[in-house]
């Protein structure tokens, strides 16, 4: 069956050789956060799953003439909703991540303008770090995966902050427990690690039989202090220069909805967009409830909360139930009927089921994960042609993946379904250098790299 796949995979590869385009232009680094590090205001946060705002401006160039609407429905950290706004678009996007919309949220209200006596309050946070002298009054909020995530007077000194920032006003509240957010991971025993946090060897805690040290782990009076001052130098008005203030009488509206983008995009007018612009969770496995574990936990998200997170999330990861797509929602029986004809997708499919049959998956979630991941894709594709004008491009970042030695052309699936459902493919940009796969499916595999793309899709 792998044979098959290979053999219907080159077919397929061969009707889209003049679609494929090597760009040399798209860096690993621009296709990522890593190219947000040293631009104002995108550097306060590392949201590891962002892509540049430098690749938004430069596809919105290159593919769309003047401005209009844009709609992200995986909007993130807003990378693409703030980015467009700059260049004078209208922003609307979709996030269900608390931690995304807080993301958003605070930057948005920082850009409505913060007052003197609000920057001088910041500026005191700065010099005279008033958590110090705070009480710890109550614990930090924690779930079972986040418990003993940071040295004893971290915790504490977490604790003093909060209870010195809650005699502030809303403004500045709402800026110190931005930055507190931005800085957990650093100060934590905790690195982000694609399905899961990985544990410092210093928490205590056994993660395999391989020790791991993520080095220094800075103190939270120098973390906080740095990112204060960092976030405060960003947003001063001398700094007229930076992202936040650059040609702010430009600038467009930015509207972002709270929810699952499977129901929230229904709700959208039709043809009422001029470009979608996003990239959608990956199907790698990827669990974000659980990588972003410690900033949940910070803004009151409990177990029953996670667990209906992890749930509404796209099916990504290998804990996702099937959802009755046609329950919500009957008039997508067109996108689950480009999935279910969808050749490379069933022969796939059939394949990981007779691998779990057989007891040859290492979790046998994994074929209930990539049919809802396509399935799922496949509604939200067809929403996506609905609510776009004529004409419009939609645009998204996404990787191929490998399970069980198949590997599986995302790019291909998700454009043959798109050509179903109303659009025509444009281009499909490849990086120049491919994705890794696993260590397991390198080592039992082969090291075969994987594409890593932007699509580029135009509604009929």
């Amino acid at each position: 069956m792998l044979d098959s796949i290979e053999r219907i995979n080159d077919e397929f590869e061969n009707r889209y050789s003049k679609l494929f385009s090597t760009d040399l232009n798209l860096t690993r680094g621009l296709v990522s956060f890593q190219a947000n590090k040293s631009r104002a205001v995108y550097r306060w946060y590392k949201y590891k799953e962002a892509f540049s705002a430098d690749l938004v401006e430069f596809l919105l160039r290159r593919y769309t003439k003047g401005k209009g609407r844009l709609l992200d429905p995986f909007a993130g950290s807003g990378t693409a909703l703030f980015a467009s706004s700059a260049l004078g678009w209208t922003a609307e996007g979709i996030e269900l991540l608390p931690i995304g919309q807080c993301i958003t949220e605070t930057r948005q209200l920082i850009e409505r303008g913060i007052s003197l006596a609000d920057e001088r309050t910041l500026a005191q946070w700065i010099s005279k770090a008033p958590w110090r002298r705070s009480p710890a009054k109550k614990p930090i909020p924690e779930l079972r995966i986040t418990k003993g995530a940071y040295p004893k007077e971290t915790a504490e000194a977490i604790s003093r902050f909060l209870s010195a920032a809650r005699k502030e006003n809303e403004t500045v509240k709402a800026i110190l427990f931005f930055a507190l957010l931005c800085l957990v991971e650093a100060i934590s025993f905790t690195r982000k690690d694609g399905q899961y946090l990985r544990w410092d060897h210093r928490s205590g805690r056994r993660q395999g039989a391989k020790i791991f040290d993520k080095g220094t782990i800075p103190s939270f009076d120098q973390a906080m202090t740095e990112k204060l001052r960092e976030i405060v130098s960003d947003i001063h008005p001398e700094a007229a220069q930076q992202e936040l203030f650059a040609q702010e009488a430009q600038h467009g509206e930015i509207q972002v909805h709270r929810g699952t983008c499977l129901q929230l995009l229904q709700d959208l007018p039709a043809a009422s967009f001029d470009c979608i612009f996003t990239s959608p969770p990956y199907c790698n496995r990827y669990d974000y409830t659980r990588t972003y574990a410690l900033e949940l936990a910070l803004l009151g998200i409990d177990e029953k909360g996670i667990i209906r997170l992890r749930q509404d999330m796209l099916s990504c990861t290998v804990e996702n139930r099937e959802k009755n797509l046609l329950g919500m929602n009957p008039r997508w029986e067109s996108a689950i009927a480009a999935a279910d004809n969808q050749e490379i997708l069933q022969l796939i499919l059939r394949y990981l089921r007779d691998e779990k049959a057989q007891g040859r998956l290492n979790n046998n979630g994994i074929p209930r994960m990539v049919k809802g991941y396509f399935y799922e894709m496949a509604c939200v594709i067809s929403e996506c042609a609905r609510a776009l004008k004529p004409g419009s491009p939609l645009m998204m970042v996404n990787d191929n993946v490998r399970y069980a030695g198949a590997s599986i052309p995302v790019d291909i699936i998700l454009s043959e379904i798109a050509l179903r459902l109303g659009f025509e493919i444009e281009n499909i940009l490849v990086l120049p250098n491919g994705k890794g796969n696993s260590s397991q499916q390198m080592g039992a595999h082969g090291r075969d790299a994987l594409r890593k793309c932007v699509y580029v899709w135009r509604k009929v």
